[in-house]
């Protein structure tokens, strides 16, 4: 079981659109986001997303690719400021492959929180369309298995 976890693509400023949809780099780089997980063969059987715009693209952008049955749909525990322990319970008890499309800091809250259990300890440098991979450790826990920035990908630093 794999629990892939995104930023969300680059939004344009708040001053140009209040909604904060992906900018023309930020759709480009989920695209090839995209593109890699199809190739690779990922799956999964649910994606989630904040519910924000930029968020909500991204995850369909992604779920075109990956997403096993149905659509994208919007979860708590996602938004900026929201408390990641809203989620880690719930992905405790997961027993298939999941995405979710998140912001910052609460998604870099959320991986902390899993993978070494304090939400206040940085553990990965995230930036929009970076997508991190867990997998469950042998104490029951979760361990980083990947680390995937846009740039990678041929997307900007």
């Amino acid at each position: 079981m794999t629990l892939y976890l995104a930023q969300h693509g680059a939004a344009v400023p708040e001053q140009e659109d209040p909604e904060r949809p992906l900018s023309a780099q930020g759709a480009e780089d989920v695209e090839r986001l995209a593109g890699l997980l199809a190739h690779v063969g990922v799956s999964v059987a649910r994606v989630l997303h904040s519910g924000k715009t930029r968020a909500e693209q991204t995850a369909a952008k992604l779920a075109t690719a990956v997403l096993e049955r149905g659509e994208p749909e919007a979860a708590t525990g996602l938004k900026p400021k929201d408390d990641p322990a809203l989620l880690a319970e719930r992905l405790a008890r997961l027993g298939e492959d999941w995405l979710l499309v998140g912001h910052q800091p609460s998604l870099g809250r959320l991986i902390s929180l899993l993978v070494a259990g304090d939400s206040e300890q940085p553990l990965v440098a995230l930036q929009p369309g970076t997508l991190v991979a867990l997998e469950p450790d042998a104490d029951g826990g979760w361990r980083i298995a990947l680390v995937l920035p846009p740039f990678v990908l041929g997307g900007r630093r």
